[in-house]
């Protein structure tokens, strides 16, 4: 099977992926909420996402909107998620609400 990812010393691919050139996102995490508000490029499948304060996330489309019900991400935690591709509904934006009375940012990666 032919596959793009790198190679160890053996020729066994490598499951990593790289930063995608103007892939970067951040989205102030506070008390009301918010989105990255440009969509992830087309072919972008997968993001990191990484928050300084405790979190709740949410992925879809460019009206998502996170709430204290959704998945929670610790401060400090680097998460890897699969925003979809052209076979099945694809995400395009990230929300995320503060999780506690602290205000951060939830900074997202698209990879490669």
């Amino acid at each position: 099977m032919s596959t793009f990812l790198p190679r160890d010393d053996d020729f066994h691919p490598i499951p990593a992926l790289r930063l995608k050139p103007d892939g970067a996102h951040s989205v102030a995490v506070g008390a009301s909420g918010a989105r990255n508000a440009a969509a992830f490029a087309p072919g972008t499948r997968v993001v990191a996402v990484h928050s300084d304060v405790p979190a709740y996330i949410r992925s879809g489309d460019s009206a998502v909107a996170a709430t204290a019900t959704d998945h929670f991400l610790p401060a400090g935690m680097y998460l890897y998620l699969s925003v979809g591709d052209s076979r099945q509904l694809r995400h395009t934006h990230i929300a995320a609400v503060a999780a506690d009375a602290l205000d951060g940012t939830l900074h997202i990666s698209e990879m490669e």
